[in-house]
């Protein structure tokens, strides 16, 4: 007997349910609706009602949901470049679910560009504090959580885990930032930002933190890097951004760390024998070998 389907945290009969409850409560149609990404979040296309509909993974705090509608509010209220949300209210709970709904834009074949990312995240980096509590980055804390959650890697590949981490955090005690602090998108990439109007706007602020904004510029290398876009548009971007990250001399330290969090991430949810639990085992072969420019497969 196969393996029930698993969509965003959920089993696809419940994803459904959730999904047409909440869209009941807000008066949407929920008919013909297309799943458009189901790993994290589950996010569908709502055709009838020109809309998207993102279901929070099982285990997600309600309050980092609401977190997410205020800021993104915030954000539209000041103009910025960001897919808007619904004017209904939001979040929805449904069978104890938090469900957001958001403005649908239609997108080409190509994903954005990463040079299109470089005005949007610099004006995100400018922005004045917003006037309510933003979390404070913590990827140390959350590379070492995801870790211990960890339970299908072979005990050599954790213990290597670890002291990776505690290597970069020694160095990240020495390092000194050059960017003033900022409040940061957390996971800016290609995926991360939508076509609208010849320019970009930036979606998925589930990570949205304060910080220093050389993790989000080191995000940005990272993705084009690892994920097959070159060298050429990573300096595209930093071009536009007018700062290159890989020229700092923290950025081996900071490279270091958010990889060891986008692999960790993704180790904590992986079974064994899964697509992704040998790509996650293949990242961390990677990096044991020092191999820097090993191309990621998308989880």
């Amino acid at each position: 007997m196969s393996a029930p389907v698993r969509i965003g945290g959920f089993a696809e009969s419940e994803v459904v349910n959730v999904l047409n409850a909440a869209c009941d409560h807000v008066g949407l149609d929920p008919a013909d609706a297309v799943m458009l990404r189901g790993h994290t979040n589950a996010v569908y296309l709502l055709p009838a009602a020109g809309a998207v509909a993102k279901v929070a993974r099982a285990g997600t705090p309600l309050t980092s949901v609401r977190r997410t509608v205020q800021l993104v509010r915030w954000l539209t209220a000041h103009g910025f470049p960001t897919v808007e949300l619904l004017s209904v209210e939001q979040p929805v709970i449904a069978d104890g679910h938090a469900v957001t709904f958001w403005h649908y834009l239609p997108q080409p074949g190509h994903p954005v560009p990463a040079a299109h990312l470089a005005s949007p995240l610099r004006a995100l980096h400018e922005l004045p504090p917003p006037p309510f509590e933003v979390r404070p980055v913590d990827m140390v804390g959350a590379i070492a959580r995801s870790i211990a959650e960890t339970t299908a890697l072979p005990q050599d590949e954790l213990a290597f885990l670890k002291r990776r981490l505690s290597e970069l955090e020694d160095a990240r005690r020495q390092m000194r930032y050059v960017l003033a602090p900022g409040l940061l998108q957390g996971d800016p990439q290609h995926r991360n930002a939508l076509h609208h109007q010849g320019a970009a706007v930036l979606c998925d602020w589930d990570t949205a933190c304060f910080g220093q904004p050389e993790l989000d510029l080191v995000t940005v290398e990272i993705h084009c890097r690892r994920f097959g876009y070159g060298s050429t548009h990573y300096q595209e971007f930093a071009d536009r951004y007018g700062f290159d990250v890989t020229s700092w001399e923290g950025f081996p330290m900071l490279s270091g760390l958010r990889e060891l969090r986008m692999i960790t991430t993704n180790a904590k949810r992986a079974s064994a024998g899964s697509p992704t639990f040998e790509e996650v085992r293949r990242r961390i072969q990677g990096l044991r070998s020092g191999h820097d420019e090993l191309k990621w497969s998308i989880l």
